[in-house]
């Protein structure tokens, strides 16, 4: 599913126009990574838990050259699906 595909989808179940949608999309995305940076977790229920998680420095390899390569640590954002969630897939 794209953005696009889930602006139709939202626009049709809550009977608005697509421009309103999208608004609606992106507040909603928006206040997502502000809730993720600020608390470092946001959490819905029966849906899932996005979580910042660490990534530790490490040694890899450049797939062009085979040469090692020194990979910096760094942090991602991890999604963990809710029970409700993993019994519907």
């Amino acid at each position: 599913m794209t953005k696009g595909d889930l602006v139709n989808a939202v626009a049709k179940a809550a009977g608005l126009n697509k421009s309103t949608a999208g608004e609606a999309v992106d507040a909603i995305f928006d206040s997502l990574a502000r809730a993720i940076k600020k608390d470092k977790r946001f959490q819905v229920p029966g849906f899932g838990t996005f979580t910042v998680r660490s990534r530790k420095a490490r040694k890899g390899r450049n797939p062009q050259t085979g040469d090692e390569m020194a990979i910096k640590a760094s942090r991602t954002v991890g999604f963990k699906p809710a029970p409700d969630l993993k019994r519907g897939l």
